[in-house]
């Protein structure tokens, strides 16, 4: 059975890719509510957690943010919910709800698609300093 720490929000993300390491890089930075703890999708936890709400894990390849036992974003609407949750200035970056999912994704999509080829990517998943350890669930 899964345990996740009370009142968090689990990002799950692409931990070989330097985009998606920059990406929660900045999030931890910027979380001042202490919100949000960070799972590879690579790592065993990640393939746990994806199967326990229901994805099928050889199709994810994206960011997804999980409430445990409340709800789960991918892609686009998971960047989204964590901007809302990272309020002050990046709140407003809610305001791209206002365009369809479907739109939202196709962007979303071309990036990811790319990213490897644009940023680059790692041999391994990140390895979190120690002062940023806490903030990953093993």
């Amino acid at each position: 059975m899964l345990v996740f720490p009370k009142g968090k929000k689990i990002i799950l993300f692409d931990g070989i890719c330097n985009l998606c390491e920059s990406s929660v890089l900045f999030v931890i930075k910027h979380d001042k509510k202490d919100i949000f703890r960070f799972v590879p999708l690579q790592s065993d936890l990640g393939k746990e957690i994806i199967k326990h709400i229901g994805l099928h894990s050889k199709h994810i390849d994206s960011v997804i943010l999980y409430e445990p036992g409340i709800s789960y974003f991918c892609k686009s609407a998971a960047a989204i919910e964590i901007a809302k949750d990272l309020g002050g200035f990046f709140h407003l970056g809610t305001i791209f709800k206002i365009i369809p999912n479907g739109l939202r994704n196709l962007l979303y999509d071309y990036i990811a698609k790319n990213r490897y080829s644009w940023y680059g990517k790692k041999d391994s998943c990140m390895i979190p300093t120690d002062e940023i350890k806490s903030k990953f669930l093993k």
